[in-house]
């Protein structure tokens, strides 16, 4: 039996996403840009998941763009606003704990002459909105804050945070980054101010390879992709027709029992919580004032995301527990896939104060809407059997 519980790094794609793309590949395989009818068959589909998108953000479909990813997305989102807005200002506003594809960017941009300033987070992972007013200048064009950390599963005061930007200067972008959000909290772009949204296929269920970015029409931004003028010249490049078609049909199986899905979730991050925190010399990061008691501990977990679990092991290197947890058939991460494949001392582990001893002894746990109490259950019991061992060869 495989137990895969990483699903912050990739989700398995939903049969009918795979189905719909099959049959898309098959027998709708024409050029979206072609003007023959299997042109514009091929187009239906991109329009058709641009309406779904829009429906699902309260947008219009003119504000959803087609990308890569979560990484072009980001990308787009931060080096194509602060290029077309560079003349009002050069101050750009991000966290401590963002992902690669936004601090990268951001790197990048110093380069070019941009100020970047860097938020700290607190002991839950959560920008503080009084550090986030004070940094803000008269030149700050654009700010940027993902809405779900992807290590920790800190969920941000988006709205809250998008009221103070707004507030001190209505002309300043704030970009999300949902990347680990999207299908696990009900976003809404226009009330919580979030002008560029990041989305990825393959952490909702669809493919790899296709993502999202929400731009408001308002929003001055260029292009950072040049060829043949696709998608309002805002991203050349043939679209994806099946990857795109697929990403929505995941989107929207998510959000047929959203409630439900996201209910089960809280439940199992609740009970998987608890049972970690009675094992010896485990901790769990990110989560606010956890007590043994069950319904105070949904509460806390209720105040995070639904699907993310950090865990620090007293003890036991990452890497030595996720090869002894895969040799059981049972698949978790020792940070985030999404950077690299090469183990590295997390950033965010570092900025909400994770003892030095426990930096490189944490793993991330992460649930779908396909995991089950079952698959929880088992995890845990290899635990108990593996920490035991595993100290006992660890080096004094």
């Amino acid at each position: 039996m495989t137990i895969y519980l990483d699903n912050s790094a990739t989700t398995r794609c939903f049969d009918e996403v795979r189905e719909l793309m099959s049959d898309i590949m098959d027998r709708h395989y024409g050029n979206p840009s072609s003007m023959h009818m299997a042109g514009v068959e091929a187009e239906k589909y991109v329009k058709n998941a641009a309406d779904t998108f829009a429906r699902l953000l309260k947008a219009n479909a003119k504000e959803i763009l087609f990308t890569s990813g979560g990484t072009e997305s980001d990308n787009m989102a931060l080096i194509g606003c602060a290029r077309a807005n560079q003349r009002v200002g050069k101050h750009i506003i991000t966290t401590k704990i963002e992902h690669p594809a936004v601090l990268e960017p951001c790197a990048y941009l110093e380069k070019e002459g941009f100020e970047v300033t860097y938020l700290d987070v607190d002991e839950k992972g959560c920008v503080r909105p009084e550090e986030l007013l004070a940094a803000l200048r008269d030149d700050t064009i654009l700010v940027s804050v993902m809405y779900v950390n992807n290590e920790i599963g800190s969920l941000q005061p988006i709205a809250e945070l998008g009221s103070i930007i707004k507030e001190h200067d209505p002309g300043t972008l704030f970009h999300v980054d949902a990347v680990q959000g999207f299908g696990k909290v009900k976003i809404n772009p226009k009330k919580e101010h979030i002008d560029l949204l990041s989305v990825s296929g393959h952490k909702i269920h669809g493919p790899k390879g296709v993502g999202v970015l929400y731009i408001n029409d308002k929003v001055k931004i260029q292009p950072v992709i040049f060829g043949g003028g696709q998608q309002r010249g805002l991203r050349s490049g043939t679209e994806n027709v099946p990857g795109i078609a697929g990403m929505a049909k995941a989107a929207e199986l998510l959000y047929d029992d959203f409630d439900e899905n996201i209910d089960k979730l809280y439940e199992l991050k609740a009970y998987f919580t608890g049972e970690l925190k009675q094992l010896d010399g485990v901790s769990v990061n990110g989560i606010p004032d956890i007590c043994d008691k069950a319904d105070n501990l949904y509460e806390a977990v209720r105040t995070t995301a639904p699907h993310i679990i950090s865990a620090s092991v007293e003890g036991v290197r990452a890497e030595v527990l996720l090869h002894a947890l895969e040799d059981k058939g049972i698949y978790v991460s020792s940070g985030s896939a999404c950077a690299s494949n090469k183990p590295a001392i997390s950033a965010t582990l570092k900025a909400i104060g994770v003892k030095r001893e426990l930096l490189d002894s944490t793993i991330r746990f992460s649930m779908s809407v396909e995991t089950s109490r079952e698959e929880i259950d088992i995890a845990l019991e290899a635990l108990r059997e593996l920490l035991p061992r595993l100290r006992k060869f660890t080096r004094r």
